[in-house]
């Protein structure tokens, strides 16, 4: 008994795919492109005329899927404030800051002192007054009071230092008593409250 079919078909079938099966197309690999939030600068502009043409600007970015933010907003910046409060002065740290801006004051009150000695014997202010008050005391031609010389510029600068330095004592003290008083107080009414605030 012989096949009267014959092999065609088969061989039809011998060198390429069966009839359920597809050839598989190689596809060229590309690189990985993560999701932006926000779209270049020229994918904006393309999405804005595109959008132009079927809706606007939000049209064409929602066209892309892209989010465009509002600029027609206006954000104030809100100012931080904080509140706060001065519980406990340490009297040791005010002792030493009421120490040295009182030895400053201490200097410029010399300086200015000198400056201002300079000045008035300039403009001959000790000669005209010293010779007024020497004429009035002059008692049967004793001399009077010699205000020049009772006021000469190493004798001023002798005073002032004393008192500057009187000063320096005074201020110290009066600090330091300060801070041991304000943490008494503070104890009982909680101290001063300050608020504060950032720059705008």
């Amino acid at each position: 008994m012989t096949d009267t079919r014959g092999s065609q078909p088969y061989d039809a079938y011998a060198s390429g795919p069966l009839p359920g099966e597809r050839r598989g197309q190689k596809q060229p690999a590309q690189p990985y492109h993560p999701p932006q939030a926000y779209a270049p600068p020229a994918e904006r502009t393309g999405g804005g005329a595109a959008g132009g043409t079927g809706g606007g600007t939000a049209g064409g970015s929602e066209q892309h899927g892209v989010r465009v933010p509002r600029t027609g907003v206006r954000t104030e910046p809100r100012t931080r404030k904080a509140r706060l409060r001065v519980a406990k002065a340490d009297p040791w740290s005010v002792m030493k800051v009421s120490f040295l801006l009182s030895i400053a004051l201490g200097v410029c009150t010399i300086v200015a002192a000198s400056v201002l000695w300079m000045v008035m014997d300039a403009m001959g202010v000790f000669s005209t007054v010293g010779g007024t008050i020497s004429e009035a005391t002059d008692a049967n031609n004793g001399g009077g009071f010699d205000l020049q010389s009772f006021l000469s510029l190493p004798r001023v600068l002798l005073f002032t230092s004393i008192i500057a330095v009187i000063d320096v004592v005074l201020a110290t003290a009066l600090a330091t008593l300060g801070a041991f008083i304000y943490n008494l107080s503070a104890g009982f009414v909680g101290g001063v409250e300050l608020t504060l605030a950032e720059d705008e």
